[in-house]
C-alpha cells in the first residue's frame, strides 16, 4: 500500500503508533507541538539531512536500518556536546507511491536508535517530494555541565578516539564494488554503533574540546584543530585494523588506513584531554595537539583525501 493510498494523517497515525518517547518527553505528537523537559534550563540542538542517492540506498539498506543511521547523526552530535540526548523531531518528504510498510519500519529504526539513550521521536512533518528525505533534529541536556565545544584545544593535550573508524567507509567500498561481505563491515555501515556513554563521560573528565566523526577523522579533527588555533598529530599505532578490515582492504586493493584516517559515518568521538588526565578505557589515545595548523599524520602531512566533503 503507498503513502498516497492512507494519506498524510493516515500515515502519521501508522508511524506514531510505533513511537515511544521516553522519560524527557512532557508532551508527545498530537498537538502543535511537543513539550520536552530542559532540567538543566539549557537545550543542545542539532539537525541532519539524509537524501536518498546522496547518503543512502534502498537496495543497500532497510528502512528500519535507514531509521538507525538517521537518528545516529544526529544523536552522536548532542553526545558531542558532553550532553545526553533527550528526543528526535523528524520530519519526512517521501514520494506518494512509497510503501506504507517503509516509513513504518523507519520509524521502527529511529526510535529503536533513540531507546539506546532514552530518548524518543517526539514529533515532526511529512510532505510529499519526488526525492525520499529524512531530518532529523535532536534535542539534548547538559545536567549542569558546560558544553564540550571544538575551540577548547590547547598544544600538549591528548588526542582520544572513543568508538571506531573506518568500518563504516570500508562497508561502503564493500557495498559500492557489489558485494554483501564481509558482513562485519556491511552491517558497520547500515547501522553504526555509537559511543553515547562517552561524551558526557569526557565531559566531566575534562575534556578541552570535542567533535563527532561523521566526515572522517582527519576531516573532523580539523574543524577543531581550525577552531581552537592548534595543530594535531595523530599517530597511526595508535590505530588497530582488525583482521576482516585488513583482509577486505587486500582483496579490493585498498589502504585500510584510507577507511580509517577518512573514511565517515561510523560517529565516533574524538576529544582532546589536559595532559595530567587519563582517559577511561572507553578511549585510547592517538595523538597529541601541537602547535600550528592542520591536522598531520606521524608528524607529516597526510597525502589522501581527508574525508567527505558535500558538494564534491
Amino acid at each position: 500500500m503507498g503513502v498516497a493510498d492512507v494519506g498524510e494523517f493516515g500515515l502519521i497515525d501508522r508511524v506514531t503508533a510505533r513511537l515511544t518517547y521516553g522519560a524527557s518527553c512532557l508532551l508527545g505528537p498530537g498537538d502543535d507541538a511537543a513539550v520536552v523537559a530542559a532540567p538543566d534550563r539549557r537545550v543542545v540542538a542539532s539537525t541532519d539531512v539524509l537524501v536518498e542517492g546522496r547518503h543512502f540506498r534502498r537496495d543497500w539498506s532497510s528502512a528500519r536500518d535507514v531509521g538507525h543511521r538517521a537518528a545516529a547523526a544526529n544523536l552522536a552530535d548532542v553526545a558531542a556536546m558532553g550532553a545526553t540526548p533527550t528526543a528526535l523531531l523528524v520530519a519526512l518528504c517521501i514520494p506518494a507511491d512509497l510503501d506504507t510498510a517503509w516509513a513504518e519500519e523507519l520509524a521502527d529504526g529511529l526510535a529503536a536508535e533513540a531507546a539506546l539513550v532514552g530518548a524518543g521521536v517526539v514529533g515532526g512533518d511529512m510532505s510529499a517530494s519526488p526525492t525520499l528525505t529524512i531530518a532529523v533534529t535532536a534535542l539534548g541536556d547538559l545536567a549542569g555541565r558546560a558544553p564540550v565545544v571544538r575551540s577548547g584545544a590547547r598544544p600538549g593535550d591528548v588526542v582520544a578516539l572513543a568508538g571506531r573508524t573506518g568500518w563504516a567507509a570500508a562497508g561502503l567500498t564493500v557495498l559500492s564494488r557489489g558485494f554483501r561481505t564481509p558482513r562485519l563491515l556491511v552491517e558497520a555501515y547500515r547501522r553504526p554503533e555509537v559511543p553515547y556513554p562517552a561524551g558526557p563521560e569526557a565531559a566531566r573528565l575534562g575534556a578541552t574540546a570535542m567533535i563527532d566523526v561523521s566526515d572522517g577523522l582527519l576531516a573532523d579533527l580539523g574543524h577543531l584543530a581550525k577552531a581552537s588555533g592548534v595543530g594535531v598529530d595523530l599517530r597511526r599505532d595508535g590505530f588497530e585494523v582488525p583482521p576482516q578490515m585488513r583482509d577486505a582492504a587486500q582483496a579490493l586493493g585498498v589502504d585500510p588506513y584510507t577507511w580509517i584516517l577518512a573514511g565517515g559515518d561510523d560517529h565516533a568521538l574524538v576529544a582532546t584531554f589536559p595532559p595530567a588526565v587519563t582517559p577511561p578505557s572507553s578511549w585510547r589515545t592517538v595523538g597529541r595537539v601541537v602547535e600550528g595548523v592542520g591536522v598531520t599524520v606521524d608528524g607529516d602531512a597526510y597525502d589522501g583525501p581527508a574525508g567527505w566533503e558535500h558538494f564534491r
